[in-house]
């Protein structure tokens, strides 16, 4: 493929509002795993001892990666592949760079394929917690939900389908719109969560849980965990930032822009565990992660509590516009890429990548019921394969290749020039972290994974 005379997307596209790659970054880190699984793992591994190790993984590798991929795309102006490209043959090395840019692709579609189904059951709790049965515990509940193939169909249908208008409505009328409007209704409804936890949860024990300092449980895997959550949390390693950050404008600062997309990602995460935790212990259920958190023991308390029936949906509602904002910019790059290389038109694209995705997504509906026990990779059922595959190999791989790229083959001269609202100081710390920090820490997390 010839860069040069490939048609640029984003000469004629850039976010029309200022704060639009923040809210877009931001919902793009904010998903279903940052608000049901960052505060627990700070429970479980030393409250706010957890936080600082985690604090200081978010500014010695998420931060630098981050703008990384910033740069590399709004230098190029061009999806993941061919950014990658440009950003290579212009500092003089091989055009081949741009395979981390298809590892990104490849990581965002397949990782999608099963968000697509935990998005659609929160949407469809949506609905079971404004008019909940209690005839059933919310075990049952949960149980019949996700064993009824048909009706994990229906709702992972629903979602691929609002990711593919959205989308095939363009940058700026599709996404740019979107993240405006699902962005501050995320932070109103989280806001909502949080007085309801003040007023009818045990706040002070939520607080103890997620901030009293417990050294004792700190200890080396406490460091990749907390590296492996940061560099996760912050979507970094699928092409997503990289591609959102073509469509910004040349006169933003990266660095200033990177640490409030950082702020913001933590600063939900941790309100996350505040509406939740309080909750949890005020009706004396025991913390634990992921889907049986929010499906099971917040269906319960929601049944149980006043209002209920009014927060319930608000807190699916918040679930699922965090799931639909992250989604987005999962199917993105992907789309961006054969519409600037004219393969497809941007609708054609979102249609065709979309159905793609709902096929792949039809293995993790059965994985949940009649395929739970059929095994793919090792002991792992399909879901949990494309999980593996995607969280412990492609994106700590991808992110680690952006950082040793940018670090060690990006010419300074274009990385500098990218980073011209900084001052030089700020440009030599984000040059000394991207070389020789953050790529072996990003290798570190991806040896534990592999060998986790």
């Amino acid at each position: 493929m010839n860069i040069s005379s490939s048609k640029n997307i984003s000469e004629s596209v850039t976010w029309v509002g200022k704060w639009t790659f923040v809210l877009a970054a931001a919902g793009s880190a904010v998903g279903l795993g940052n608000i049901w699984g960052f505060s627990y793992k700070v429970g479980e591994a030393g409250g706010s001892a957890f936080v600082l190790i985690y604090l200081g993984c978010i500014l010695v590798v998420g931060l630098p990666i981050m703008m990384a991929e910033i740069m590399i795309g709004r230098y190029s102006q061009h999806s993941p592949v061919s950014a990658m490209k440009k950003a290579a043959i212009d500092s003089g090395k091989s055009g081949y760079w741009q395979s981390v840019g298809w590892t990104g692709l490849f990581s965002g579609v397949l990782i999608l394929s099963f968000y697509s189904v935990l998005a659609g059951i929160c949407i469809n709790y949506i609905g079971i917690a404004a008019m909940p049965n209690t005839d059933i515990s919310s075990f049952e509940q949960y149980a019949q939900v996700t064993g009824s193939p048909s009706t994990l169909f229906f709702w992972h249908s629903i979602f691929i389908g609002m990711n593919i208008a959205i989308i095939a409505s363009g940058v700026i009328a599709g996404i740019e719109r979107m993240v405006r409007l699902l962005m501050p209704i995320l932070f109103i409804l989280m806001i909502v969560m949080l007085i309801n936890a003040m007023i009818n949860g045990d706040f002070n024990a939520g607080l103890a849980y997620l901030f009293t300092p417990d050294f004792s449980k700190v200890n080396p895997e406490t460091f990749l965990s907390a590296m492996g959550q940061a560099f996760f949390s912050l979507s970094l390693g699928m092409g997503s930032i990289m591609c959102y950050g073509s469509y910004m404008r040349k006169s933003e600062d990266i660095f200033k822009t990177s640490l409030t997309v950082a702020g913001l990602d933590t600063l939900i995460a941790i309100l996350a565990g505040l509406a939740i935790f309080p909750m949890i212990f005020a009706y004396g259920m025991e913390p634990q992660q992921g889907t049986g958190l929010v499906f099971k023991s917040l269906l319960t308390i929601f049944i149980e509590m006043p209002l209920g029936n009014i927060i319930g949906p608000a807190f699916f509602m918040l679930l699922s516009i965090a799931a639909l904002s992250s989604a987005i910019s999962l199917l993105e790059p992907s789309v961006a890429y054969f519409e600037e290389n004219n393969i497809f038109s941007r609708s054609a694209a979102a249609i065709i990548l979309g159905l793609i995705i709902w096929f792949v997504g039809i293995g993790s509906i059965l994985s949940l019921n009649s395929w739970e026990n059929e095994y793919f990779l090792g002991e792992r059922n399909f879901m949990d394969s494309i999980i593996y595959l995607t969280f412990n190999i492609l994106m700590p791989l991808g992110g680690m290749l952006v950082a040793i790229f940018a670090g060690w083959f990006f010419k300074p001269r274009l990385a500098m020039e990218e980073l011209s609202a900084a001052n030089v100081n700020i440009f030599k710390t984000w040059r000394f972290f991207i070389k020789f920090v953050s790529p072996v820490l990003v290798a570190s997390v991806f040896i534990y994974q592999l060998l986790g």
